[in-house]
């Protein structure tokens, strides 16, 4: 594990180095995730990208150059100024808002394609909640939640119930008089 951890962080201070960044790269590991943060510098933005698009990119290099040179640990995060950190933070905001906004009206909200990260901030922030689910919908980079709020079963008009509950009693006697007839063959 050592050695992966030495070469990642090696490799990624060598692409910082490649846009004029010296800096120290703080290295740590989570069971079999290589954790790389980068601090807080003038390139942040840079180094960031559109929507985290240059910083998955980065991850992306070291985690191949980890494979090519047959490392055993080869699953990495990189972080730079604890962007991931944040934008978790910002997505569970909006995932709150949302979840009250489904609970408020009990209308599908079908969400924009968002990456695979993001969808499971919302779906993990969803779980914790009530009266409403997340279900992924689409493919590639048109893959979107859509939030649905879950029919309680309070929710059920009382003719539905009894309906529902008779069919049970129907369906239970039904298999005692099975078993009876059974039992009075065998005798």
């Amino acid at each position: 594990m050592e050695e992966s951890i030495m070469f990642a962080k090696k490799y990624l201070e060598d692409i910082l180095s490649f846009f004029g960044l010296n800096t120290d790269v703080y290295a740590t590991h989570d069971d079999d995730v290589i954790q790389l943060s980068v601090p807080s510098t003038h390139l942040n933005g840079f180094l960031i990208g559109q929507r985290g698009d240059t910083l998955r990119a980065i991850q992306f290099l070291v985690s191949t150059a980890l494979k090519n040179n047959e490392h055993e640990y080869t699953r990495v995060n990189v972080d730079i100024a604890d962007y991931k950190r944040h934008r978790y933070d910002r997505m569970a905001e909006r995932a709150e808002k949302w979840v009250a906004e489904v609970q408020r009206n009990g209308k599908e909200l079908p969400l924009e394609p968002m990456n695979a990260v993001d969808r499971r901030t919302i779906h993990r922030v969803v779980g914790e909640s009530r009266g409403v689910e997340s279900e992924s919908e689409g493919e590639g980079y048109d893959r979107h939640i859509v939030l649905k709020p879950i029919k309680q079963a309070d929710d059920e008009p009382e003719e539905d119930k009894s309906s529902k509950d008779d069919k049970s009693v129907d369906e239970e006697n039904s298999d005692t008089e099975t078993e009876d007839e059974s039992k009075s063959e065998k005798q």
